[in-house]
C-alpha cells in the first residue's frame, strides 16, 4: 500500500501558510522560525540596522533567500519531519525539529 505524507508549515505568527523556515541567533542561542514571506521580510527588515551596524561572528555562511537547512546545504526540515513520520518518530508540524530527529535522519541519509 501506498502512502502520501504531506508536510505543510505553518506561519508561527499568524498561523497561516509559510513559505520558509528563518534561522537567526542571540545572546548565544540559535533559533528557527516559520514564516511566510511578508513576516520573514518585517523580521529582516526590523533587523537590518542591526546587521549593517554589527560585525559576522563566527558560526556558519549566509543562508540565501529561501531559508532554512536546505539553503545551506543541510537537510530541509519539511523533509526531515515526513522522513520522521513515515518512520514512526513523534514530530510536531512545526517548531524545531529535536536533535535526535535530525541526527537519525542524517544517519539514515548517509
Amino acid at each position: 500500500m501506498a502512502q502520501k505524507v504531506q508536510v505543510l508549515l505553518l506561519d508561527d505568527i499568524d498561523g497561516g501558510d509559510a513559505s520558509e523556515t528563518v534561522s537567526f541567533a542571540i545572546d548565544g542561542k540559535s533559533y528557527e522560525i516559520d514564516l511566510n514571506e511578508e513576516n520573514a521580510k518585517k523580521l529582516r527588515d526590523s533587523l537590518e540596522p542591526y546587521l549593517k551596524a554589527g560585525r559576522r561572528g563566527g558560526g556558519r555562511a549566509a543562508r540565501g533567500a529561501r531559508g532554512g537547512r536546505a539553503a545551506a546545504g543541510g537537510p530541509d526540515t519539511a523533509k526531515i519531519r515526513a522522513w520522521a513520520k513515515e518512520n514512526g518518530y513523534d514530530v510536531n508540524d512545526r517548531g524545531r525539529v529535536p536533535a535526535n530527529i535530525r541526527e537519525a535522519y542524517e544517519k539514515a541519509s548517509a
